[in-house]
């Protein structure tokens, strides 16, 4: 009896087919290690984004709660100047803003041309706007909100015989001396004694020169420019400054 010999065929395509489905079984695996690298990354990156949003909305609620601060607060002070000096400001020649700033904008009734002696009708009005300034701004409702109270002295550009580079810094002399000369006055006077421990750690002298002129249709308004100003920084400026800032990292 003759024994017939193996199927050469069959077992050719079995030694073919048996590599090629561990090759589709080590696709499957790369294809899913990739899939849930993948997706690992994607999980990761949103919790990242997550995050960076809720701090995002954190600083946003933040800033509008200072925004709000910022905005009574001031809005406070301003009226509380205003009922206290609305009947004399147009007779001092000034003017109160809603930057918080008290601007005294008649030059020959402050200082004679290029001295920083304080003539006697500046004294005059010093004599009753300081004390009840003070008073207002050291007030319990406000003491604790004032970071600064700025005395700024402003001048023209020119200076008779200088060009504009000399006129400058002798305008930036004069001013700060105008300021220190005003700074010590207010201290002096008896009646804002009592407000001098809260104003000495606020109040500053600040001479700017001609940095800051007054405009008129294009044109420098050389009177405007010089002037004295009483102004106020809360404590609200520095903490949307830090914020503003830090958002813009």
């Amino acid at each position: 009896m003759t024994l017939s010999s193996p199927d050469r065929t069959s077992n050719s395509s079995e030694d073919h087919w048996i590599p090629l489905s561990d090759l589709m079984t080590g696709l499957m695996m790369m294809f899913l290690v990739v899939a849930i690298v993948f997706m690992v990354k994607v999980n990761k990156e949103a919790k990242r984004a997550e995050a960076q949003a809720a701090i995002a909305s954190a600083q946003a609620a933040k800033l509008k709660a200072i925004a709000i601060a910022y905005s009574d607060i001031r809005a406070q002070i301003y009226d509380d100047l205003y009922q206290t000096f609305k009947d004399e400001l147009p007779t001092w020649h000034a003017v109160l803003t809603r930057d918080l700033s008290i601007r005294f904008e008649e030059p020959s009734v402050q200082f004679d041309t290029g001295l920083s002696a304080i003539k006697p009708d500046f004294v005059k009005i010093l004599n009753s706007f300081f004390p009840r300034y003070a008073r207002v701004l050291s007030a319990s409702k406000f003491k604790e909100e004032i970071e600064e109270v700025r005395i700024e002295g402003h001048t023209s550009s020119i200076w008779k015989g200088l060009n504009p580079e000399m006129a400058y810094y002798e305008n930036m002399r004069l001013s700060q001396d105008r300021t220190r000369a005003v700074l010590q006055y207010v201290f002096g006077l008896s009646d804002a004694r009592e407000q001098l421990a809260w104003l000495v750690p606020r109040m500053t002298a600040n001479g700017l020169s001609s940095s800051r002129r007054v405009f008129v249709a294009g044109r420098e308004d050389y009177n405007a420019s010089q002037r004295v100003e009483f102004r106020i920084r809360t404590k609200a400026d520095d903490r949307l400054e830090e914020i503003l800032g830090a958002i813009s990292k």
